[in-house]
Parts: C-alpha cells; structure tokens; sequence
C-alpha cells in the first residue's frame, strides 16, 4: 500500500498540513523550515505500531515538545493529529497530554505526567460513498470490527501511551487492522549515516546476509555484498559508475570477516573504507539502502546529500527515480540543485516549505483546515 495523503496537525513547528504524495516525493526547503517534523510524523505512527511511541516521544522532550510550539486560540485542541491515506484504508491517530483526572489513579500520581495519551484513533474504509470503521478509539472505550464484518469491543487495551495497533495479539481475528499494523511496520527510515573517521562503517565486519541495511548503515559492507550476491550486482555497478566513472567496488570476503574496497583509475591501489571521503561513504550507504532486493512500500531519507559535493546530485537523482519504480519515496532536503534534478527526471513537483508565522506551510498551498470530525456514516 502507497500513502497518497499525509495530513499533520498540532505536531510542533506543524499546525495544520496536507500533503498528496507519489511514488517519488520531495520536500525541500531551508534548515528551520519543518522537514524533518514532517519525516518524524511519520516515524511517529512506525512508533505507534510497534509499541514504541512513549520512547519515541521521551527523546524529543516528551508531549511538551511535540505538541504545537506556536499560540494556540481556546479551540486549538492541545493534541497533535497525524492521518494517512493508504489505498482504500484511512488511520488516524491523535495524541494528547495525560489528563489530571488520569494521573490521580496512579500509585505515583505525576511520574509518567509527560507520557502520551491517545485520545483518539481509527481505522476507516470507503464502501460505497460510506466510511466504515475498522477501528474506533475514543479515550478508554475500543470497538473494533473482526474477521465476520461485526464491530465488538476489543479485546485487549493496553494504556493510554500504546497504540491499538500495538497491542494486536490475535491478528486473525482482525484480519485488517492486522494489515496496516505489517504495513505500518514495513517501512523504513534512513536519518542519518555515520561518516566519521571513527564510524563503524568503516570496519570490517562479520559476514551476514543482509538484504536490508540497518538504520545507521553500520553493516554496509554485507549489505553490498548481499546486493551482489542476490543478482544486484549489474545495478549496483551501473549507479556507482553514473557517481565514478571507471571506479571498481570490490568485496573482500573472509570466513570471519568482510570489507569493501574501491578502485580509483588511475590510481594504484584501491582505497579501502578508512580511506573513503564521507560523501563517498554516504553515497555507497544510499546505494545499499536503495538497491535493496527487499524493498519496502514506503523509504523515507532525511537529506540524503549530506557531506556530498553537488556532482553528485546528478547520479543521486538517477539512482532515487530508478527506486521509486520499485517502492514509494519520500525525501527531505535543503539542496535546491538536488530538488530540481529530481523534479526535471521524474516529473514530480518538489514540494517546498516555508515558515508562516512561525508555522510550517506548503509554499502556494491554501490553508488548511484539520478539524476533528465525530460524525460517522458507518458505526
């Protein structure tokens, strides 16, 4: 399943946002300007499916951060609400500060006072013109509709700080939200590479088949090894050289270890990952990431062009339309160059960002409106 709309509200320099997304997407703008709100909006519903959502939130500063840092009117709810459209499927998630009347049903009244509370979350389906819940949680009370097309309470409720999806114990029963959670649950994020001199992409490794690089990239060389291994290779040879003319990767594999070289022409020995720039180190990480023979239905990067010099931009934009035919992707950076290249190569238009009043917006979007509807046509 693609996401063909993101809509955001509340979520800090965001208070209200819609984006309709394609295969290929790109957000750009200058530093300040929300991107990364936006790519963590939606590491936030990963988090939400895997149990992981307080954690999350608690590294950048609990709710009192990720709620909306500018003025709030007296019918500004004090909540974040991040909704995606996914197919035929549509969830919608909000999340609030926990409420004084909770917090005395503690043993510890106020210890957790900075968790999230889940004020609302639905999963809905259009069926003939009708919205129909899969999935209807407002505060305490949960019905969710099983395998026989009938609404029931479910089963099972963890707190006010975990996810619905998060606490699926018995997925056939729930054959749909089942779906979602494994949807949600699949895809993959890419914030940052390490390419320090101490990094550990620098170093050999032990030798795994990996057919998915991990989030920091720190088994980059048996992720390009895998790539080569599963029938990759002529791909991954044709984006290196589009980067490095006449350049050779070349895998060094021993039973205990494994690294990888590359050879420069014109040069006499090849340059192992201790001798790599880190644009070039970051460029091998996004062909191992991109190359992928497992690719997920959504990847999202966070400024993929660190540390790269703009002759770069070029065989980077080639190798991001050449995945977006096989997975959804969505990007964010303030390369304007990198932007337009991509743009003019797969047709898309770079969506740019802005500050309003301090408020993340969509450079020529109209203001949008994210009000809570509690009218159904299908309980």
């Amino acid at each position: 399943m693609r996401i063909s709309r993101l809509q955001v509200y509340g979520y800090r320099s965001i208070k209200s946002i819609d984006l309709k997304l394609d295969a290929l997407n790109v957000i750009a703008g200058a530093n300040g300007t929300g991107k990364s709100n936006l790519y963590r909006s939606l590491y936030i519903l990963w988090a939400a499916a895997s149990g992981q959502l307080a954690h999350v939130l608690a590294q950048e500063g609990g709710m009192t951060s990720a709620l909306w840092a500018g003025k709030r009117s007296k019918l500004d709810d004090a909540v974040f609400r991040i909704q995606v459209k996914m197919d035929d499927l549509t969830y919608k998630f909000e999340c609030g500060c926990v409420p004084a009347s909770a917090r005395g049903f503690m043993s510890y009244p106020g210890w957790f006072s900075n968790d999230p509370d889940i004020k609302k979350e639905e999963v809905t389906t259009d069926f003939r013109a009708r919205k129909i819940h899969l999935l209807k949680r407002k505060h305490g009370a949960i019905s969710a509709r099983n395998i026989d097309g009938r609404p029931i309470e479910y089963p099972l409720a963890g707190s006010g700080c975990e996810s619905v999806l998060s606490c699926l114990r018995e997925p056939h029963l729930f054959p749909d939200l089942s779906v979602l959670r494994q949807e949600i649950l699949g895809w993959r994020f890419y914030h940052h590479f390490r390419t320090d001199l101490a990094s550990p992409l620098r170093r050999e490794q032990i030798p795994v088949f990996t057919p998915v690089l991990s989030h920091d990239g720190h088994d980059l060389a048996s992720a390009l090894a895998s790539i080569m291994a599963a029938e990759g290779e002529a791909n991954l040879r044709k984006h290196l050289s589009n980067a490095f003319p006449g350049a050779e990767l070349n895998i060094d594999m021993e039973p205990r270890t494994v690294a990888f070289t590359l050879q420069m022409p014109g040069l006499n020995r090849p340059f192992n990952a201790r001798e790599l720039s880190d644009g070039t180190l970051q460029y091998l990480c996004l062909l191992a990431a991109l190359l992928t023979e497992r690719p997920p239905n959504l990847l999202i990067l966070n400024e993929p062009e660190t540390s790269m010099h703009p002759d770069l931009y070029g065989p980077l934009s080639e190798l991001l339309v050449d995945a977006s035919k096989r997975c959804q992707i969505v990007i964010t950076t303030h390369a304007r160059e990198l932007a337009a290249t991509i743009e003019k190569l797969s047709g898309n238009k770079t969506i740019h960002l802005e500050k309003s009043d301090g408020a993340t917006s969509i450079v020529g979007a109209r203001p949008f409106d994210f009000y809570d509807d509690d009218e159904d046509d299908e309980n």
